[in-house]
């Protein structure tokens, strides 16, 4: 566990009880293939805890089965709640509206694909326990115990676009794209109502934002394995979120003068 940062910020205290303990945000859009094999494992996982939960599923504006795959879970989970959105608007703007609707003491999104095995989540938690407000998990990272899987592609693609975010902001943070972060309740409630990114580059503008109002963030490795059909290209999704964090570090930075 690496990559702290900030002087931190006034947070809940830590023997605070939450009636709901953890809640956890998919963001899924034409998501009905790959989704149920991860939503079972989510549950399963969340039902051993022995604790409050939640899952609640952003469905992005999908054209196939996605909030059926949902309904049917919900069917036998009411725990698990379905979230539509109208039309597709984003992946940023997915995960805002489902952590804006999160109800737990902390507050996790995770990509549908499943890439990072939810068990991993108690690597974020161990964090947040230990004083982060903000714990992102990280595929740059080495950890005993930890494997990632990434097509070489991939890597280098990640490698050059976490150089650039470091140059735009976030020195110290190695992977600021995983889709596996956690908040607790008082870092999400501050940080989310205030996105304004809705595509692929939202996570920079998160951390960003993080750091320009002292939330602690801490970067922790985590297992996660590449998954087929991915939603992101590097070609066709790159350029624009290169713009998405140019807009992004104007914008906070253009606010925080104000403050």
């Amino acid at each position: 566990m690496t990559g702290a940062s900030g002087a931190g910020h006034r947070r809940t205290d830590p023997g605070t009880r939450h009636p709901l303990q953890c809640s956890v945000v998919i963001p899924a859009y034409n998501e009905a293939r790959r989704l149920p094999r991860y939503l079972d494992e989510v549950v399963s996982y969340l039902v051993t805890r022995g604790e409050a939960w939640e899952v609640v599923v952003v469905d992005d504006g999908s054209t196939d089965a996605t909030a059926d795959v949902v309904r049917a879970m919900t069917a036998r989970y009411p725990q698990v709640r379905l979230l539509r959105q109208e039309p597709n608007a984003g992946k940023g703007a997915a995960v805002r509206a489902g952590m804006l609707a999160a109800l737990g003491s902390w507050r996790l999104f995770a990509d549908a694909d499943g890439a990072t095995p939810i068990a991993e989540c108690k690597r974020l938690e161990a964090a947040l326990a230990a004083g982060a407000d903000v714990a992102i998990g990280s595929r740059a990272l080495a950890a005993p115990g930890v494997v990632v899987r990434a097509r070489r592609h991939r890597v280098v693609a990640g490698r050059l676009f976490n150089g650039l975010a470091e140059r735009l902001g976030l020195a110290g943070i190695t992977d600021s794209q995983c889709g596996f972060k956690a908040f607790t309740a008082a870092a999400a409630g501050d940080l989310f109502p205030r996105l304004a990114t809705t595509g692929f580059g939202f996570d920079v503008e998160l951390l960003l934002r993080a750091r320009a109002r002292d939330w602690r963030v801490v970067e922790v490795a985590v297992n996660w394995e590449d998954q087929p059909a991915s939603k992101v290209g590097i070609l066709k999704d790159g350029p624009q979120m290169l713009w998405q964090i140019l807009a992004a570090r104007r914008r906070v930075s253009r606010e925080e003068r104000r403050r």
